[in-house]
């Protein structure tokens, strides 16, 4: 899971569609459509160890996207086929009706960032 963040982040398309199971795999990834990911918390999983043949992995993160900051928590759910793991779908837990929006509330100057790095949000990630 967090090798996929860090693909996200980087924009590391061939990292992501080769962890991505081909099953579910979408033909092409644009990078221009992901947002600025800032951080990432994992809740908490189920199974996943190296005997396990598949795993689930609930997280928190953070995105900024038209300079506005972004909350998402996901279900992922993984594979493992002859010894890699597999990102194959998720679901979005408190995902908004398509009318709403799912932004967090406004972060002012001097308000800590979002982003969790402990410093001023002037100082951080702000635009």
């Amino acid at each position: 899971m967090r090798s996929r963040f860090t693909a996200y982040v980087l924009r590391d398309i061939n990292y992501l569609l080769a962890s991505w199971h081909p099953s579910t795999r979408p033909i092409a990834i644009d990078p221009a459509t992901i947002p600025d990911w800032t951080s990432l918390q994992i809740i908490r999983t189920e199974k996943g160890r190296e005997i396990d043949t598949e795993g689930v992995v609930e997280f928190r993160a953070i995105a900024m996207a038209r300079k506005t900051f972004c909350r998402f928590q996901e279900m992922s759910r993984f594979v493992k086929e002859n010894g890699q793991w597999f990102y194959t779908d998720g679901d979005l837990k408190g995902a908004p009706a398509p009318s709403e929006r799912s932004v967090a509330p406004k972060v002012w100057r001097n308000d800590p960032c979002p982003c969790g790095s402990g410093k001023k949000h002037k100082k951080c990630c702000s635009p």
